[in-house]
C-alpha cells in the first residue's frame, strides 16, 4: 500500500512554520518577561490551530496574505538585537 499523499508541499510547510516562528519572535521582542508573553503565544498557536484545516487554496491564500499584513502592521520598531549579532551591542 502506497503511502498517503501530503495535502501541502514541504514548501509550503516550510513558509507557515517561518510564519509562525516569526510572529513568537515578534510578539517576544514586545513583552519583557516570559511569563506575560507566554499568554500571548498561547494566543498565536491558537489562531494557526484555527486556520489548521483550511483546504481551499485560495481561501488559504487570504488567511496567509491577512496573517503576513498583521505581523508587518505589528512589528516592533526596535527588535531585540543578540549582542554578537550584526547590530549588535558588540559592533
Amino acid at each position: 500500500m502506497a503511502p498517503p499523499v501530503p495535502s501541502y508541499s514541504a514548501a509550503h510547510r516550510l513558509y507557515v512554520k517561518s510564519l509562525y516562528k516569526r510572529y513568537l519572535v515578534n510578539s517576544l521582542n514586545w513583552y519583557i518577561r516570559r511569563d506575560l508573553w507566554r499568554e500571548r503565544a498561547i494566543e498565536i498557536r491558537a489562531e494557526f490551530e484555527r486556520n489548521r484545516n483550511i483546504t481551499d487554496p485560495r481561501a488559504l491564500a487570504l488567511v496567509l496574505e491577512q496573517a503576513e499584513e498583521r505581523l508587518a502592521k505589528e512589528i516592533h520598531p526596535d527588535p531585540y538585537r543578540p549582542p554578537l549579532f550584526p547590530d549588535g551591542t558588540k559592533w
